[in-house]
């Protein structure tokens, strides 16, 4: 059975940083397309940050420069590193795989970002 755990999220003073981290029981892990997704109260789910099974990534606008998603697939983790965090990061945060004919989500992570 396929689980993604994620791990990481609390509260953090704006301008702060956080590492989110996903762990995935999921056979041939490294062949799974990892997203982080996040969604805020009242508002719908967006993606975050991307990475390939090769490794490219892709991030949404106001998360470039700050987020940084990076992989390992030895260990089946997939990490979201959040640095000058906003306010308006505050959402619950998603894990997500997806291959061909399956996609996965885990059950998310809370990120406040509040003085």
């Amino acid at each position: 059975q396929v689980q993604l755990v994620e791990s990481g999220g609390g509260l953090v003073q704006p301008g702060g940083s956080l590492r989110l981290s996903c762990a995935a029981s999921i056979n041939l892990f490294g062949t799974y397309a990892m997203a982080w997704y996040r969604q805020a109260p009242g508002k719908q789910r967006e993606l975050v940050a991307a990475i390939s099974s090769d490794g490219s990534t892709n991030y949404a606008d106001s998360m470039k420069g700050r987020f940084t998603i990076s992989r390992d697939n030895a260990k089946n983790t997939v990490t979201l590193q959040m640095n000058s965090l906003k306010p308006e990061d505050t959402a619950v945060y998603y894990c997500h795989a997806k291959k061909v004919g399956n996609l996965y989500w885990g059950r998310g992570t809370q990120v406040t970002v509040s003085s």
